[in-house]
């Protein structure tokens, strides 16, 4: 993966879908993970500091452009295919 790719981010719209579902599973998670962890210790500063790793790893799953998001590709059409379509 070269550098102008990890830049323009590009991810299909599947990609997206399960970017957008590890999100929601993770962060529901580790909101209940970080709760139970942080009443058992008693410390608001535990239940932060959970939530805050889970959520920086988190970033590193969902944010680089991994090409498991980019396993079904769109392919747009041509304009002289538009054209013709649409006459």
């Amino acid at each position: 993966m070269t550098i102008q790719e990890l830049v323009e981010g590009r991810i299909d719209f599947k990609g997206q879908k399960t970017a957008d579902d590890i999100v929601r599973v993770v962060l529901i998670t580790s909101t209940f993970l970080s709760f139970v962890i942080g009443f058992a210790f008693s410390s608001l500063m535990i239940t932060m500091s959970t939530f805050v790793l889970c959520t920086v790893a988190l970033s590193l799953v969902v944010l680089p452009p991994w090409p498991m998001f980019n396993r079904h590709p769109v392919t747009w059409l041509s304009e002289s295919v538009q054209e013709q379509s649409q006459k």
